[in-house]
């Protein structure tokens, strides 16, 4: 059951289906983040250049103060490999065999559903805890890439890159399938996060 205040637009998924496993890069900067219009055009740009398959969730109100317009000559470039929504399905999306990497703005629910799914990160997070959840992403956890706040679309494509066909994208992916392999035992039966849950459904019926 989907719990998302947003409509989803489920066709991504058939899309999904005629791409390789791990070569789709799949962006969604959340709910409530906004971008400026320089920005949208280098993430853009950043992708189209790397000439990788992408999905790119782009809310209607994701472009501050205006209506998110991307330049014909990128619609053009990209548009026998690109995708573009303005919502989805997201743990559906990132459990997709063809998602090889996620571009996030580093929220925790983002941050979970990528690890529980296996899916290694490029965080450019906004506020609040996305600056840690970023942190522990690509310094602790070794999971992630951060994008400069200053975002560029050489770097972009240099990072997207890397993520789906780097050495070091390999990498992430080994230690993200360890984590997401954490996850599941911890969830599991038995696991510390469905016994802490189970021990606080116990104590609030005991009251």
């Amino acid at each position: 059951m989907g719990y998302s205040l947003w409509k989803e637009e489920t066709e991504c998924l058939e899309w999904l289906n005629t791409k390789a496993p791990n070569s789709v890069v799949y962006v969604n900067f959340g709910s409530i983040a906004v971008v400026t219009p320089e920005q949208l055009v280098e993430f853009g740009w950043g992708l189209a250049n790397s000439k990788l398959p992408f999905f790119w969730v782009i809310r209607p109100d994701l472009v501050i103060g205006e209506s998110a317009i991307l330049p014909p000559e990128f619609v053009a470039e990209t548009k026998e490999r690109g995708l573009i929504a303005g919502w989805c399905p997201q743990e559906q999306v990132l459990n997709h065999p063809s998602v090889g990497g996620f571009l996030t703005h580093s929220g925790w629910n983002s941050t979970v559903e990528s690890i529980t799914a296996g899916v290694p990160m490029l965080c450019w997070p906004f506020f609040g805890d996305q600056q840690m959840d970023c942190r522990y992403t690509c310094n602790e956890w070794g999971i992630g890439m951060e994008i400069s706040n200053d975002v560029k679309r050489d770097e972009v494509e240099k990072l997207v890159k890397e993520l789906i066909e780097g050495e070091k994208g390999k990498k992430m992916k080994n230690k993200v399938m360890k984590w997401k392999k954490l996850a599941e035992d911890a969830t599991g039966p038995h696991g510390s996060s469905f016994t802490n849950l189970e021990n606080l459904v116990n104590q609030v019926l005991l009251r």
